[in-house]
């Protein structure tokens, strides 16, 4: 009993190992499940109840409140560095997402570039990966980087891609059913921001969401289509990365440029972390297909190029960060000298042993 036990929990630490290498694998591997039941066997879970309504039928409820546990989280109790850096790469995402999305909408042959949807490419290039965000400021960055992510949490879920859409005139959102859509967000927001407790008891909520959405979300993917948008995928996830990065550390340096920072407190550590495809923004265009039913004609092959986009650039961006890194350590940039600098005003750092930014952080 005790060895076949030991085997069990061996053979489960295993898959959650090997499930652990797989960028978005929370999301991903749901999706994949889900899409393999919709190939194979279609009708499977029209057995009616509780089981139709949860695996079929549940993307409605599962996004209202996975947005309501996700809104919960958003803390605007932040310092002014922080909410600077985390306002400069929120609007730098945004604005290179949506012009992309808008520039091939508008002006490429059928709407689409190399078969990417404008709805793909805003909703992959305007979200972010928050968890690898944090864990690469947390090794490369500093507390202002790590601090930031609670303005940049915004741009979770479909609310700046439904912005632009709506105000490009692309889709049409009734009024009542926008609220209806932001509502979960902003109840979770106010009752997040009113009680660190509740904050505390829904943070687990938005994690244990995130499986079960990507399964319905999956549930509207035939492999045929997401094999076809593979390689777009990748396409939009290098392009992410690129363009979201770049732009992300252009605003960065046009605040530090503003606000007059000292040369070696320009910390970009934050813009180059920022330029990831999270693995929540697959459920966008499922988000955004309940609002305006128009777009259910391209809800899977979106899907589809946004969950590849998240693999490669959760891939790519530690490359980015590091490449980063070691750029500003060559000429007297430091995030630990930022840190420095927000704490006492002063750009006098000596850095503890061990660590490679200069002995002291140059004007």
């Amino acid at each position: 009993m005790g060895s076949t036990y030991t085997e069990g929990r061996g053979l489960v630490g295993s898959i959650g190992h090997i499930l652990g290498k797989i960028p978005g694998a929370m999301m991903i591997v749901p999706l994949f499940l889900g899409a393999t039941l919709n190939t194979f066997w279609p009708e499977l879970l029209n057995v009616g109840s509780f089981t139709t309504a949860l695996f079929r039928d549940g993307t409605g409820a599962l996004l209202g409140l996975f947005f309501f546990c996700m809104g919960a989280q958003i803390d605007f109790r932040q310092t002014s560095a922080t909410l600077q850096k985390g306002t400069a790469i929120l609007l730098g995402k945004a604005f290179i997402g949506g012009t992309i999305g808008l520039l091939v909408a508008f002006y490429m042959p059928g709407g689409t570039l190399w078969g990417l949807t404008p709805l793909a490419i805003i909703a992959g290039m305007t979200n972010s990966n928050s968890a690898l965000y944090v864990a690469l400021t947390k090794q490369f960055g500093n507390a202002s980087d790590r601090g930031a992510v609670s303005v940049i949490s915004l741009n979770d879920g479909p609310f700046i891609t439904l912005l632009i859409l709506g105000t490009a005139g692309l889709a049409a959102f009734p009024m009542e059913m926008l609220i209806g859509c932001l509502l979960p967000l902003v109840l979770g927001f106010v009752v997040g921001n009113t009680s660190p407790n509740a904050r505390k008891f829904l943070e687990p909520g938005e994690m244990l969401l995130i499986p079960f959405l990507g399964f319905v979300v999956g549930r509207g993917i035939d492999f045929s289509m997401l094999l076809q948008a593979g390689m777009q995928g990748v396409l939009l996830g290098i392009g992410t990365v690129i363009c979201s990065g770049v732009a992300a550390m252009l605003f960065l340096q046009l605040m530090f440029v503003a606000t007059r920072r000292p040369h070696a407190t320009r910390n970009l550590i934050s813009g180059a972390a920022e330029s990831t495809v999270a693995g929540n923004a697959v459920a966008t265009p499922a988000a955004v297909a309940l609002l305006d039913p128009s777009y259910k004609a391209i809800e899977a092959i979106s899907t589809s190029q946004v969950a590849a986009a998240t693999i490669t650039t959760a891939l790519l961006v530690p490359f980015l960060v590091m490449a980063v890194s070691r750029w500003q350590n060559a000429r007297g940039i430091s995030p630990n000298a930022e840190e420095h600098w927000i704490n006492t005003g002063s750009v006098e750092y000596e850095p503890a042993a061990g660590q490679r930014q200069p002995a002291r952080a140059s004007l």
